[in-house]
């Protein structure tokens, strides 16, 4: 990549120029009445920091140009990850295939994306068969500056959560929505936690909720940190800028009761969210559907900032090595690859910030994941990064990764809108837009794959399922770990499953989402794939974002689905784990062929969650029969089912251990989605749980979030890109 640095020579220039448009402008705003206000207080700070400004420029031109005013160009390294070929230094040679298998393109700018079908025990994360402005009404006005890194901002780590302030009210964390008109007395505040709290105090003096939502900017110019407090959150609007807001969901008062007016009973909030609120009554309650509402296609919006560090050289792995054929020691045998995985934002990394010289277009598909530590995040497979894309002018084929992760910053979702994607800074490698990869690879899979481009083959990590919530903090997938082969003959792929990944999965803050390889292997290839897709948390006595419980993972094999279980702190132990049997637990594990199934069908994808709402367990899920639809069962128990942590549960039981005790309901239709444009079916289904915060059919209310993937048939390089990722609401009876 190149960095271009130009120092100005009018400095003089245009700090009068400067002085010229602040007077206009505050002559504008603020009228002539005001201006001698302006003159006195407002003018002074400005020219003050104007000519500091000019000072500081002078002094960086110097440093840079110490004796001549000629361009200074830094050229740093570009890094490719995984089987990301970086178009100017490791150029792509290998096939494009798609569901029909045709020949790559002679252009390295094509799409490197590789396509494959749905195999009962290979298969591929496609399974397949055949920036706006602020309403003038609040007076914010577009100096916020969009998705700038800010100590103050709380989001979007803690989009969607439950915020308690000071006075002890309970509010829902809101990112990047606007709510426009319906103010209460502008204030300046400091922070986010006085905003809300400037909201406590309208409602602690009025005696009643007077105040419904306190808007904080944290990123206005010249610091001034504005609080906007709402009487009403009517048409609130997503928009492209950085907003931390508040809805007030339970007044301090109202904060000390748990039981509800509308008979259901409301447990305790543990900081992992909403307090689930259950249904009264002691029996299953069935689930329906009511309503649903599709909001369409996800939008991406990739930060616009890298971190430009320098790594050292790839492992150059012995010839021996670089042979067509699984060599699983290439995986188990080196440590992570620094050019792979997120990178954090430290004190090492947040120094070596730098902007993006383009906005980069990006096509993949999967697009499941859940909620972590507040973040709501999208967890992609195959993942290829172009230039920047127009509806007129594709973009130029950048690189590729078989993974990514993208945070939802905006929760437009709950306003029934399109959800907007963002890439975190930690996910870039350089200032165009190739990707690190979400998962790391270890250096034998990175040099592997680095050595082999061009000849059709590497490794692959393709994260499947939906997350498993493992403590407050955290969650775990197991990801397949795959060996990919082309035949560059024929151009026929061949994806051979070769064990499995433990990745441990952190909200990481403004650097986005990151995965550790906690274990590099834990399942080999001749075994069931444990939890790769997917699980379910069951949380102890001490509730939802605990230490205790189990957590058990599924099984996915032909005729219906195994059950294994370990305890949080056995997860990355294979010893840890226990088998059913069909009858009992065993150390055993359960081969392929086992037909112990806690459920039996044929699925492709899962998500099995607790309802508080129906007091039972329900099961979405999509077939491999290629038909587009969404189906759920519901756990027929005999009684209510109530968690440990649930007021009137038993602290001594295992919740979830119910799914094996009682038979499931027959099959209900979920959600048909149709087939993407390309006329091809639907896959990749998923729940995210936990979206809708206290709505969310997991905490008692009910709503549910689904995703899926949907094919275009189109150029992965084109606007509309080659997949769909696409969202629609499911409301409960």
């Amino acid at each position: 990549m190149t960095l271009v640095f130009v120092t100005s020579s009018c400095t003089i220039k245009s700090l009068l120029l400067g002085l010229a448009l602040v007077a206009a402008q505050y002559l504008n705003h603020m009228g002539l009445e005001k201006l001698k206000v302006c003159l006195l207080f407002v003018l002074p700070i400005v020219i003050a920091k104007l000519i500091l400004l000019a000072v500081t420029e002078a002094a960086i031109d110097h440093l840079i140009h110490p004796s001549t005013k000629a361009v200074s160009t830094i050229v740093a390294r570009a890094y490719p990850n995984d089987a990301e070929f970086s178009k100017d230094k490791y150029p792509y040679q290998g096939p494009k295939i798609t569901l029909n298998i045709r020949a790559p393109e002679s252009s390295v700018s094509e799409s490197s994306v590789l396509e494959g079908h749905h195999h009962h025990h290979h298969k591929t994360c496609r399974q397949k068969p055949q920036s706006k402005l602020f309403s003038k009404d609040s007076q914010i006005q577009a100096t916020v500056t969009k998705r700038q890194v800010t100590s103050d901002s709380i989001c979007p780590a803690t989009n969607g959560t439950t915020y308690t302030s000071a006075a002890g009210a309970q509010y829902q964390t809101i990112c990047n929505i606007n709510i426009p008109g319906q103010d209460l007395p502008f204030q300046t505040v400091a922070t986010f936690a006085d905003c809300v709290s400037a909201c406590d105090t309208i409602n602690s003096n009025a005696g009643e909720d007077n105040c419904l939502a306190a808007i904080f900017i944290p990123n206005r110019v010249d610091d001034a940190n504005d609080c906007y407090l709402k009487y009403a959150t009517d048409n609130a609007t997503p928009v492209d800028a950085l907003i931390d807001g508040a809805i007030l969901i339970i007044s301090p008062s109202a904060a000390q009761s748990t039981i509800s007016n509308s008979g259901t009973t409301t447990g305790s909030s543990t900081g992992y969210g909403p307090a689930p609120s259950y249904a009264s009554g002691n029996s299953v309650i069935v689930p329906e559907i009511a309503y649903s509402q599709l909001h369409g296609p996800t939008q991406n919006y990739p930060t616009n900032q890298y971190v430009d560090i320098t790594l050292p050289p790839d492992l150059t792995l012995m010839q021996s090595l670089l042979l067509v054929g699984i060599e699983v020691d290439l995986s188990i045998d080196y440590p992570i690859s620094p050019d792979t995985g997120v990178l954090p934002l430290n004190s090492t990394t947040i120094p070596l910030l730098t902007d993006l010289t383009d906005t980069p277009h990006l096509s993949r598909d999967g697009g499941k994941g859940g909620l972590v530590d507040g973040a709501n995040l999208f967890i992609f497979c195959d993942t290829g990064s172009y230039s920047t894309t127009t509806d007129n002018t594709n973009g130029n084929f950048l690189a590729f990764v078989s993974s990514s992760v993208a945070t939802d910053t905006g929760m437009y979702a709950l306003y029934g809108n399109p959800i907007h994607l963002e890439d975190g800074i930690g996910e870039w490698s350089d200032n165009v837009g190739r990707m690190r990869g979400f998962s790391p690879l270890t250096a034998g899979e990175q040099g592997y794959n680095l050595a082999m481009q061009g000849q059709g083959q590497r490794y692959a990590i393709w994260p499947e399922s939906s997350i498993i919530p493992l403590d407050g903090q955290s969650a775990i997938l197991f990801a397949p770990i795959v060996y990919d082969n082309v035949d560059m003959t024929t151009r026929v792929a061949t994806f051979t499953y070769t064990g499995a990944t433990l990745l441990t999965v952190t909200a990481g803050g403004a650097g986005g989402p990151i995965a550790e390889r906690t274990v590099d292997r834990i399942w080999e290839e001749d075994e069931v794939e444990w939890g790769c897709v997917g699980g379910i948390r069951s949380w102890g006595p001490s509730g939802i974002g605990g230490s205790d419980g189990m957590v058990y993972i599924f099984g996915n094999v032909r005729g219906g689905l195994l059950l294994a279980k370990a305890p949080p702190s056995g997860v990355a132990d294979r010893n840890s784990y226990q088998y059913w049997t069909g009858n009992s637990w065993s150390h055993g594990m359960q081969a392929p062929t086992s037909t112990a199934y806690f459920i039996p069908g044929s699925f492709m994808d899962v998500d099995v969650f607790y309802s508080p709402r129906h007091l039972t367990f329900i099961v979405v899920y999509m077939t491999i029969y290629a038909d587009s639809t969404f189906y759920y069962r519901y756990l027929q128990a005999d009684q209510a089912i109530l968690p440990p942590y649930a007021p009137g549960g038993n602290p001594s039981e295992d919740y979830v251990a119910n799914i094996l005790q009682y038979n499931w309901s027959e099959e209900y239709t979920l959600y048909k989605t149709g087939t993407g444009l390309s006329g091809a079916y639907t896959y990749a289904g998923g729940v995210h749980q936990g979206y809708f915060g206290a709505d969310d059919i997991v905490n008692g209310g009910s709503k549910m979030l689904l995703s899926w993937t949907a094919p275009t048939g189109l150029d992965p390089a084109s606007e509309t890109s080659e997949y769909q990722i696409i969202t629609a609401e499911i409301d409960w009876v």
